[in-house]
C-alpha cells in the first residue's frame, strides 16, 4: 500500500509516537494516508486505540525489523 505523509518516531516514547500522528493528521485532507514508524512498543495498542477514538481508519501494520510502520488513513471531521 502506498501513503501520502511519513513521520518517523523511532526512539521516542509514549505518548510521543500518536502526539506526532495526531499533529500531522489534523493537517491532512480526509481519505489521505499516514505512515507512522515507531519502535515504542506500547504503539502497538496506542495507534489503534488512538484511531478508533479520534475517527480515523487503521489499516494495518508492518514489522521493518526495527520497529513497526502504521497505516492510518485520515478519517472524515477527525480535524473538527
Amino acid at each position: 500500500m502506498t501513503w501520502d505523509e511519513e513521520i518517523d518516531a523511532r526512539g521516542l516514547l509514549c505518548p510521543l509516537p500518536v502526539l506526532k500522528a495526531r499533529k500531522r493528521l489534523l493537517a491532512m485532507e480526509t481519505g489521505r494516508v499516514l505512515r507512522l514508524l515507531a519502535t515504542d512498543p506500547a504503539a502497538v495498542v496506542d495507534v489503534p486505540h488512538f484511531c478508533a477514538e479520534a475517527g480515523h481508519r487503521f489499516l494495518g501494520e508492518e514489522d521493518l525489523g526495527e520497529g513497526r510502520a502504521y497505516l492510518i488513513r485520515c478519517g472524515a471531521g477527525a480535524s473538527a
